[in-house]
């Protein structure tokens, strides 16, 4: 059964799953879709074209569905896809797209937003995800599934943050981080692989063994990245996540490769 507080504010057009709950001052504008057993726990605002995923609980002073934060946007009725058992605590932030980045921003299931995190225009945000405290994407950010970023850290728009990469607290992240990569810094750099949660995922010996080799070869071995990067193309067969990260590297368009300290004047 579906309870609205009396206090909170529903506007007509909005659609309220079976077995939500509206809780205290919430605001729900006319064009949201709240999934079925969401708890909105109180002062949560969601307006625009937002729709929220089957599952979800978020938490007071959220704000989803706000208008993008740039000076391109001009009203149009762009969206924010939350996916479904996501966790939205205190004060987060998410920004429906903009006409220019395909018009809708993209979250997906059982992310885990902890206080303060936000989600710029345009990102489009994996499966499994964690946000730590005010951790903050630009606009436009790729995320892959099992990314976990540090408190307080911001990751620049047009990055992109590879699956199952680890972005350490207080970092600056303005390049490209590959997959299953781990970062740390002020300013970002990469610092080996994210060999913890690859545990998790249920990597045995044998492939962190073949992927740690590859590892050490893209991106420690002497040379020009450029000449070691076609080198390491042999060993793409060698692991699905060998394969993984160097069609990341391929696809990369818009930022530079975060790389490790001393490596940086490689890119290109």
């Amino acid at each position: 059964m579906t309870t609205i507080d009396p206090t909170a504010r529903v506007e007509d057009g909005a659609m309220i799953g079976e077995g939500a709950t509206i809780g205290p001052y919430c605001v729900v504008g006319r064009d949201v879709t709240i999934g079925a057993n969401c708890r909105l726990i109180g002062h949560v605002h969601v307006m625009g074209h937002t729709s929220i995923g089957a599952g979800c609980t978020v938490y007071p002073f959220a704000s989803l569905g706000g208008a993008p934060q740039s000076l391109a946007y001009r009203g149009e009725p762009t969206k924010l896809a939350i996916g479904e058992n996501c966790t939205i605590r205190e004060s987060v932030t998410m920004s429906t797209g903009t006409v220019g980045g395909g018009g809708i921003t993209r979250v997906g299931d059982r992310g885990y937003f902890m206080n303060c995190s936000h989600v710029g225009h345009d990102c489009q945000v994996g499966n499994d995800v964690i946000f730590a405290t005010s951790a903050t994407l630009g606009g436009h950010c790729e995320i892959g599934d099992f990314v976990f970023i540090g408190g307080l850290s911001a990751v620049h728009q047009f990055t992109r943050v590879g699956p199952q990469a680890m972005i350490g607290g207080v970092c600056g992240v303005r390049g490209d981080v590959i997959p299953y990569g781990l970062v740390n810094g002020q300013y970002a750099r990469l610092e080996g692989l994210n060999i913890v949660g690859m545990k998790r995922r249920k990597f045995t010996r044998e492939r962190l063994a073949v992927v740690r080799s590859f590892y050490q070869r893209l991106f420690e071995s002497p040379g020009v990245f450029s000449e070691r990067l076609e080198a390491a193309r042999s060993l793409a067969a060698t692991d699905p996540a060998v394969a993984e990260i160097l069609t990341f590297v391929d696809t990369g368009t818009h930022r530079p490769l975060c790389l490790p300290l001393g490596r940086a004047g490689e890119n290109g």
